[in-house]
């Protein structure tokens, strides 16, 4: 406990946690209504100054602190299992991880090369490259998405101009430096003029986890499920878009359900989420239905151990029989599945999906989204998800469409969000 105590000094705590909560707190400031463009540049700014300037120590406890500020809700989940023990250890794990790849990046850079150049451009080249580490396959740590709703552009080649700034201002200790930075500039969006308008209707739903998988409850919830769907249909919408697995039962198997969607999407077309059973494995999927057609579109890329454990078989195994109840994983399909309504094709997305740069292939123009917020709820999952977004359609420019249960569903264009 002493060598503990020795090496993790209060100052390197602090420090760590300052920087971190310099780099998070674009998180917060969304989720609690008050971002600001100008906050967001110079907080993002300072925690990447401070951090390349700090030695290796200081680099794992910023590791650790990021990933609490960004990840802690991941535990949330077990709450819904009745493992309220689990939450500190997952958030501890979840901590340490990301500490170690932090801490590896400042040994690695200070280690063989007795430069203070060269150990500043390791740094930044680590920081550029971080966003292609995916522990367990999970993929939301991106650290240029500190300036999504700031100044600065997110493409890689403006974060390396953030970043080529601060080292020459650290190596040179001449702040002018900075000034470099302001070639990274991305104007804002225009504001806002007119409410946006869409032909789709987005439908937010409020079913809690427990109530969702509660076969008594589906009668009830079913039936409001089909109000909403005649709304739209009232309010002249030519799209109506459902949640993830808002039909918590396999859509497929059951005949009478299918009908009744078949038959209001005479008036309307009907994009919900639901299971599908292919004779042995269950998938995620979205069921697209149309006047003229029923189509089927399953989830590609599986939430790691919520979906599908990215363990070897063997500890996979042990995992789901302790947290599962020995429930077998979903399976994902090899190909992300475009679909058409009216003539305008959408990328299926479900969920955590919609963050990974996999279904952004060739670009798609638009991109409709189902999720389910309910295992994190409350926390700041649907904000980050939210940002993560913005991200991508500033990367990509694709129009997203995004149905959410227990969150508010939005539109993301133009680099704007639009509330629904």
């Amino acid at each position: 406990m002493n060598k503990i105590k020795q090496y993790f000094t209060t100052f390197v705590l602090i420090r760590g946690f300052f920087i971190a909560s310099l780099g998070s707190a674009f998180i917060y400031l969304n989720y609690f209504g008050l971002s600001s463009p100008l906050l967001n540049t110079l907080f993002g700014i300072y925690s990447l100054y401070l951090l390349l300037k700090s030695n290796t120590k200081i680099w794992f406890t910023s590791g650790v602190f990021f990933a609490i500020f960004w990840f802690w809700w991941i535990a949330m989940s077990f709450i819904h299992y009745n493992m309220l023990w689990a939450i500190p250890i997952v958030i501890v794990v979840i901590g340490t991880i990301y500490g170690s790849i932090f801490a590896s990046i400042s040994w690695f850079s200070n280690r063989f090369i007795d430069s203070k150049l060269i150990s500043l451009i390791l740094k930044a080249i680590a920081l550029l490259t971080l966003s292609y580490i995916h522990p367990f396959s999970f993929d939301w740590f991106k650290p240029e998405l500190m300036f999504i709703q700031s100044y600065l552009g997110i493409e890689k080649w403006q974060f390396a101009l953030v970043l080529l700034g601060i080292i020459l201002s650290i190596w040179q200790k001449k702040l002018y430096y900075l000034l470099i930075i302001s070639l990274a500039y991305s104007p804002l969006p225009p504001q806002q003029i007119k409410k946006e308008s869409s032909p789709i209707a987005l439908i937010t739903t409020h079913i809690s986890v427990e109530d969702k998988w509660n076969k008594k409850l589906h009668k009830v919830q079913f039936k409001n499920l089909f109000k909403k769907i005649d709304n739209a249909i009232e309010q002249k919408k030519s799209i109506v878009v459902l949640p993830e697995s808002v039909f918590a039962v396999f859509i497929n198997m059951d005949r009478n359900l299918v009908d009744k969607l078949k038959e209001k999407a005479k008036h309307i077309s009907i994009v919900a989420g639901g299971l599908y059973w292919d004779g042995t494995t269950p998938r995620n999927s979205t069921y697209i239905f149309t006047k003229d057609k029923v189509m089927v579109a399953n989830k590609v890329v599986l939430v790691p151990f919520g979906e599908s454990n990215p363990l070897p078989d063997f500890l996979s195994k042990w995992v789901n029989k302790i947290f599962y109840d020995g429930a077998v994983d979903y399976k994902a399909s090899k190909n992300v599945v475009d679909y058409k309504i009216d003539g305008v094709t959408y990328r299926n997305a479900i969920c955590f999906e919609a963050t990974s740069e996999k279904l952004y292939k060739n670009r798609p123009k638009n991109m409709i989204a189902l999720s389910n917020d309910g295992w994190f709820t409350p926390s700041t999952e649907a904000t980050l998800q939210k940002l993560l977004l913005l991200y991508y359609n500033k990367k990509y420019k694709t129009t997203i469409y995004h149905s959410i249960n227990m969150s508010k569903s939005y539109i993301v264009k133009n680099g704007k969000i639009f509330k629904r």
